[in-house]
């Protein structure tokens, strides 16, 4: 796990005024990565951390630094991360250390004044390469909802409590928040019909869900151990896996989520380094008394005292209408990652365990984060559609509607600690 350092300190202030307001996601102790470019310039992207409501260029910050920092700052030359997460803690946190000193209050101002590009004015992009995505089902409670309604005699499957539970998905239909999806159309089996008709997906829901990139990777035939996984984790990101729920009822059987799920993810555009989450580790979930033994690879002293991460996570709905009207966007639910039954780490370990390979870039799906109250799907929320709800301006939902736009943002709070943010990851439905 990562320890704290001077970076965190709550009392670190920034020469950027926005830095330090108490409400900015990016104060200095936050300083994620991102790829943007100037609006509209149509440039392959670049490099920068986010830094209040400006963006560091983090290859002309390179000029400021020196040694080992100045050496992990020229990483960032290229249009992705890439090439800094296969770096390591190492890299990490000392260019992380050089970018927080050129930051702070008394840093040097007038030099890095040109190097700022207001986020207002920015293009921000998918951040890295992803080669590889697998989307995991580490929430205990959205496995059990999702068992209730469609297994009501045996919701949770016998083998959830033992193991991580994922599936390997798509990476080529990642878009970067502010990307409109578009609603898919497929083979749905109405009920009570015989067979099944082409049409556009009648149940559309999104799956909120924290992103974990991959850092360094492993060797194929080299599984990582529990205790070694977080030197392979390089940060978090909000991550909208969208579902189709119509369509992956009927192609569920006997292979699992494909179209259902392959036609569009969107992730929040700022990587959130594992460095800047030291000060909001938590115990890893607590285990009923007669949940089964873990397995030895997914247990340590280590991973029980700290792997969990607290992170609040939040998901609104705004309708076209509300937009027409002024009004802010709905909360439908709320949720906390540090309450999933499995870590970031185990998750990490449980992919390598077959001896799979991971690369940098590499993006791990949470699966839905829900808490037993407030739920991350609309699955959840409507009960399969049996339920409804209200939007403000009028409106009820049960799936999503063309024109509705959802927003999911995250955050943590701890005594002692700054808030930091990660930022926001929505989209608008556009018709099929």
């Amino acid at each position: 796990m990562t320890n704290l350092n001077e970076t965190h300190d709550p009392a670190l202030a920034s020469w950027v005024e926005s830095a330090n307001a108490p409400e900015s996601d990016f104060p200095i102790q936050n300083l994620p990565y991102g790829l943007y470019r100037e609006a509209g310039s149509g440039d392959p992207g670049r490099v920068g951390v986010a830094i209040g409501d400006q963006i560091l260029d983090v290859t002309t910050a390179a000029a400021e630094m020196s040694g080992a920092a100045k050496d992990a700052a020229e990483l960032c030359n290229g249009e992705t991360l890439n090439e800094l997460m296969s770096a390591g803690n190492g890299a990490w946190s000392v260019l992380r250390a050089g970018l927080s000193g050129l930051l702070r209050e008394g840093g040097p101002a007038d030099a890095l004044l040109g190097a700022l590009t207001a986020q207002a004015d920015a293009e921000m992009l998918v951040p890295a390469n992803i080669g590889d995505f697998s989307d995991f089902w580490a929430s205990l409670t959205h496995a059990t909802n999702a068992g209730k309604i469609n297994r009501p005699d045996n919701p949770l499957l016998p083998n959830y409590k033992h193991l991580p539970i994922a599936y390997h998905a798509r990476s080529s239909s990642f878009g970067v928040s502010g990307t409109a999806v578009r609603r898919p159309e497929g083979q749905v089996k109405p009920p009570g019909a015989d067979s099944p008709v082409f049409k556009p997906c009648a149940r559309l829901d999104y799956e909120m869900e924290l992103g974990l990139y991959i850092g360094p990777g492993n060797d194929i035939g080299s599984p990582i151990a529990l205790d070694d996984a977080e030197e392979h984790l390089f940060g978090v990101c909000v991550l909208n896996d969208w579902s189709a729920r119509d369509i992956q009822a009927w192609e569920y059987v006997p292979l699992g989520p494909f179209q259902g799920k392959n036609f569009a993810n969107t992730i929040s555009p700022w990587v959130v380094t594992m460095e800047a989450l030291a000060p909001f580790r938590t115990p890893a979930y607590e285990r009923a008394a007669d949940d089964p033994a873990l397995m030895p690879y997914l247990a340590s002293d280590a991973n029980a005292a700290a792997g969990g991460i607290d992170i609040k996570l939040e998901v609104l709905i705004s309708s076209a209408k509300m937009r027409a009207a002024g009004t802010p966007p709905a909360l439908i639910g709320a949720s906390r990652f540090k309450d999933m039954y499995w870590t970031a780490a185990q998750l990490v370990t449980q992919h390598t365990a077959s001896g799979c390979n991971l690369r940098p870039g590499d993006l791990l799906g949470s699966g839905t984060v829900s808490d037993e109250d407030s739920f991350g799907s609309l699955l959840e929320t409507s009960w399969a559609g049996s339920r409804t709800f209200t939007l403000p301006c009028g409106g009820e939902r049960t799936f999503l509607e063309d024109g509705d736009e959802v927003i999911m943002r995250g955050y943590c709070e701890a005594d002692g600690a700054r808030r930091i943010g990660l930022g926001e990851c929505r989209a608008e439905v556009l018709p099929s």
